[in-house]
């Protein structure tokens, strides 16, 4: 994470955007290390222990684990929750790119312990972005420190991913609240016992709004109503009928969440709600709230990869099994000295180091997006960060999903056993790829709205940076592979993006029938290109005298790797991409 910050990013660039921190690198990198101090010690104990014993669930009410909500409170009273929040608020003020490398920290010690942290920010985002000063003052406070939490409410059950289907309805009552009325499904913590409030962003559509997304709104609705005091006083109508048993993250609260349930005092029936924004714009203020989430997801893949490399890496240096491969030898060797090991390891390191890059450039672009006093730089970083989220969180997941496996393959017979630690990775990051939209939403985000929408101008501009490093890396002679690997990949990405504006004018399915395919090359090219920039910084950095030559080297051989064994899928996913696609469509229903 030291590498990636002082590396990868101008740190000192990005901590001046934020002056009224005083934050300076030591610091930055001290905190990182109390984060991993407090992620080892709190929260990673819990990953087993509420991976066992699930929630309870009981008319209504949500019991935690043994151990979560000491664990929480802990968390909140040091500040962690509040690390990249407003100081206006009560946070702490932290740039994003520093606060990206700690969550990876939490969320790999304990995935389900920190949904309910994401969700939270997710919601401040959009609240303070959107909502009316006065709902900011009465919510944002307790929100930021963590006091409360914050739910994204969007699913029903005839309306996964088409928002168009919401039925849930908010009628405008004569105190200026609306009355919320409806059900919602596959709720994240929407119901739990770790904070006194929690604070739910609700899709719904007011009486007469215009059909499909255009007629969405969004409602702040609190689960219990404020007191004169702002603290949380009588219920609101607002109840979880259910919770969901799940493959994985059992300690996470999956919820249904039933809003208007029985008539209020008044009459009126619904749960009360405040509305966030203008009306009928709730579709752009919940997608706030979502690419907050997806920059998390994104993340949460990053982090499921590293824990299950760290377990898998200790497992094979300690099993010994075998004798090394080549050798007359009988004696028994680690399974780490056996060949397939050793390279499930090094495909599970090298995209855990390129993911990491990634996370900390994003980071540190939407500093700049957020801070920059240069419209152009903030227009520019933006742009930059809109065209890497799709990629960041669909490429991540889908990679963890792939990579968490791994893990379990290292482990042999024992990772298919529930008490080893590698079965819970894989479990619990299998979700990563479906919820905050799925790879396929991504990846039509990506074709339609990023690279179709600006013409390519994004794309062509990785490729240009590819190219750059690329070109940089082939002056170096440990680095010649690597640099060819760049240019090659960047030609292609070039092509690819040719041929997706050509066909995305005349016929978009047969561009969306191929997206996924086409998200996953971005990914690996935007891995290629940081790992790449990585290995140019530590060649350059091992001349220095102090440099830790073992750690600068393992950066350069684990970019060389990446750059064999996983670049040349660049070329087959180009030939799936251009290829036709008649075949995907020529059957039946029935015949699929």
């Amino acid at each position: 994470m030291t590498f990636a910050l002082t590396h990868l990013i101008d740190l000192e660039r990005v901590l001046a955007l934020y002056p009224e921190t005083d934050l300076d690198r030591d610091t930055a990198i001290a905190t990182l290390a109390e984060a991993a101090r407090f992620a080892e010690m709190v929260i990673a104990p819990l990953d087993a222990v509420g991976d066992r014993e699930g929630l309870q669930y009981r008319d209504g009410e949500v019991t935690t684990p043994t151990g979560y909500r000491e664990a929480y409170s802990r968390f909140i009273e040091q500040g962690w929750h509040a690390l990249p929040c407003d100081p206006h608020y009560g946070g702490q003020g932290f740039p994003r790119a520093i606060a990206a490398m700690a969550e990876e920290l939490w969320r790999s010690s304990n995935m389900a312990f920190t949904g309910c942290m994401t969700l939270t920010h997710g919601a401040i985002a959009a609240l303070e972005a959107r909502a009316s000063a006065g709902l900011k003052e009465r919510f944002l406070p307790a929100l930021v420190k963590g006091r409360w939490s914050g739910t994204m409410n969007l699913t029903e059950p005839q309306a996964g991913s088409d928002l168009s289907a919401i039925r849930t309805l908010a009628a405008p009552s004569a105190d200026g609240t609306y009355r919320v009325k409806g059900q919602k499904i596959f709720i994240s913590w929407g119901r739990h016992d770790l904070t006194d409030n929690i604070i739910h962003l609700v899709l719904a559509r007011t009486p007469n709004a215009p059909a499909g997304v255009r007629g969405l709104s969004m409602f702040l609705v609190p689960q219990q109503l404020l007191d004169q005091d702002g603290n949380p006083g009588p219920g609101n109508d607002v109840r979880c009928a259910s919770i969901e048993v799940k493959v994985g993250q059992h300690s996470a609260p999956t919820t249904t969440m039933l809003y208007g349930s029985e008539p209020t005092d008044s009459g009126e029936e619904g749960a009360i709600g405040y509305l966030v924004g203008d009306l009928h714009k709730g579709l752009e203020i919940m997608f706030i709230m979502m690419n907050e989430a997806r920059f998390g997801v994104g993340t949460e893949g990053l982090a499921a990869t590293e824990h299950a490399l760290q377990t898998a890496r200790s497992y094979a240096r300690e099993r010994i099994q075998g004798s090394e491969a080549g050798s007359a030898s009988d004696v028994k060797v680690p399974i780490i000295r056996h060949p397939d090991v050793r390279r499930m390891l090094m495909r599970m390191k090298a995209a855990a180091e390129g993911m990491r890059a990634l996370c900390v450039v994003i980071g540190a672009a939407i500093d700049q997006a957020l801070r920059s006093s240069d419209a152009q730089q903030r227009n520019e970083a933006q742009h930059f960060v809109d065209f890497m989220t799709p990629i960041f969180k669909g490429g991540n997941t889908e990679a963890a999903n792939e990579l968490t496996s791994l893990g379990v393959q290292i482990h042999g017979g024992f990772g298919y056993m529930e008490d080893c630690p590698a079965a819970r990775h894989w479990r619990d990051v299998r979700i990563s790829a479906i919820y905050e939209g799925t790879t396929a939403i991504q990846a039509n985000d990506l074709v339609g709205r990023k690279i179709a929408r600006d013409g390519g101008a994004q794309a062509r501009k990785l490729a240009t940076q590819m190219r750059d490093v690329g070109e940089a890396a082939c002056t170096h002679e440990d680095l010649v592979a690597l640099g060819a690997a760049l240019v090659t990949g960047a030609d292609t990405i070039d092509t690819v993006t040719n041929i997706l504006l050509d066909r995305y004018g005349h016929s978009q399915p047969d561009v969306l029938l191929v997206s996924v395919p086409i998200l996953e090359l971005f990914w690996i090219a935007a891995i290629g290109w940081q790992l790449g920039r990585g290995a140019l910084a530590a060649q350059g950095a091992l001349a220095a005298a102090d440099s830790d030559q073992t750690f600068l080297r393992a950066k350069i051989v684990t970019a060389n790797f990446f750059a064999q064994h996983w670049m040349p899928q660049m070329e087959a996913l180009r030939r799936e991409i251009t290829a036709s696609s008649d075949a995907i469509v020529a059957l039946s229903d029935d015949q699929v």
